[in-house]
């Protein structure tokens, strides 16, 4: 353990100075072809694993019910965030509308099927951005981007241009492409995904038959990881780079919380940080599953704890 400090401590002292490294890219002129090799996906759209080879660009909604045009539901600093997101001015939230898993307990349904949200130019967002920024947030917080990774990315590069600064974190289901995420390489700093299910029939029964997500999840955080690594602070406790990775406990374990944990040590390593979260409640369509009708139990949540402690995870944020 004292080890482990040592080394994040180093950790803190070398990277506080470190620049988002989309700013490197922006300067050699890589961030524009990102860009614009984004944009080429969406003729026949293939941004997640649904593959659903829509040509959004021509104004075709793809399996996520969006086109091209993005939308955004709200935009503001969140303070309900992990503490290294939140810090002292809060993360700079961008919540989208419209999901690419469309899980049937979803707690932000109004956004993630019923679409709530305004159309926003790329530009627009851009500009979003930059408000949040100017209002101290310590990163820019991207809440179910997966589908609208192209317009993020160019919105990007106007935002650099007017002097954005801060941390992008790819805040997503991991219901994505490896194909797209290499593509996000040395622009997103900080990577946040969620790990929901260790297994394809409960995956594909409560996410809209994405049955093949356990091994789609797993892929997309190990390649996460090898971007970006483990959590790295600034001397604040601020998060600069890394995976945060968040499990949300369900009623009789249809998470798979012991195996996510085993997954996690054995794939990644005992210093990855996880939240275990506690905060399941029926919401959406939850009350059409008597399985998951209910909130968790306290003594469900101690076992996922006690499975996270049992697999050696030394950061585990509870």
């Amino acid at each position: 353990m004292v080890l482990v400090r040592r080394l994040e401590t180093e950790c803190r002292d070398s990277s506080a100075s470190r620049r988002p490294s989309y700013l490197n890219l922006a300067a050699t002129g890589e961030l524009a072809c990102r860009a614009r090799e984004l944009y080429s996906i969406y003729r026949r759209c293939r941004l997640c694993l649904r593959q659903c080879g829509k040509n959004r660009l021509r104004g075709e909604a793809g399996e996520c019910q969006s086109t091209s045009r993005v939308r955004v539901s709200s935009a503001h600093p969140h303070f309900g965030e992990e503490r290294p997101l939140v810090g002292r001015y809060g993360s700079g939230t961008i919540f989208f509308s419209g999901c690419n898993l469309r899980c049937e307990y979803c707690q932000n349904w109004e956004l993630s099927h019923a679409c709530e949200g305004q159309y926003i130019t790329d530009r627009g967002l851009g500009r979003t951005m930059l408000g949040l920024q100017a209002m101290g947030c310590h990163n820019i917080n991207l809440v179910t981007p997966t589908h609208y990774v192209p317009n993020i990315v160019q919105a990007l590069r106007s935002a650099v241009a007017g002097g954005l600064r801060i941390p992008l974190v790819y805040n997503t289901s991991s219901y994505d492409s490896l194909e797209v995420l290499r593509l996000l390489e040395g622009i997103v700093d900080i990577y946040l995904p969620d790990f929901k299910y260790m297994d394809g029939d409960t995956a594909g029964k409560y996410s809209a038959g994405a049955s093949d997500y356990p091994e789609v999840a797993a892929a997309a955080i190990q390649e996460m990881y090898r971007q970006v690594g483990d959590l790295v602070t600034d001397e604040d406790g601020i998060a600069i780079r890394g995976v945060m990775i968040r499990h949300l406990v369900l009623p009789q374990n249809l998470a798979g919380t012991d195996q996510f944990v085993r997954f996690v040590t054995a794939n990644l390593r005992p210093s990855t940080y996880v939240n275990i979260m506690p905060q399941y409640h029926p919401a959406h369509r939850a009350s059409c599953f008597p399985e998951l009708s209910r909130r968790i139990t306290e003594a469900e949540f101690r076992q996922a704890v006690h499975w996270g402690q049992q697999a050696g995870l030394t950061r585990l944020a509870v």
